[in-house]
């Protein structure tokens, strides 16, 4: 009886392996699609934003300076922050666009009421 036991053992250990690696599995995908695809989405878009920049644009960096883009090169960007006061940023420091009105520029649409 126990020859039927071990016989049937190392087979059933090895499904019983890969069936705890299911979670784990399942875990990294949900990760993948909440987590990663979006950020990487996002990265991607910014960084098309910035090769799109040129002179005259109004942009806000990360430090929250908000200015006109007056020159340009590879890496960095000059900013005018006030009149006559200019200052040099790595291309790499712009945070994203601004309106007119001095406003950050969301990429997101308004969401339409449904009562109308």
């Amino acid at each position: 009886m126990s020859g039927i036991a071990h016989a049937a053992g190392p087979a059933a250990g090895a499904a019983g392996g890969l069936a705890s690696f299911i979670p784990l599995i399942l875990i990294f995908v949900v990760f993948y699609f909440l987590l990663i695809r979006p950020q990487q989405k996002s990265a991607k878009q910014h960084q098309g934003f910035l090769n799109e920049l040129k002179k005259g644009n109004r942009v806000m960096t990360k430090g929250g300076v908000h200015g006109v883009i007056t020159g340009l090169t590879d890496t960095v960007i000059k900013l005018e922050i006030a009149k006559d006061v200019v200052v040099k940023v790595s291309r790499d420091a712009i945070a994203g666009p601004l309106g007119k009105d001095g406003e950050v520029v969301t990429a997101k649409k308004p969401k339409k009421s449904a009562g109308g």
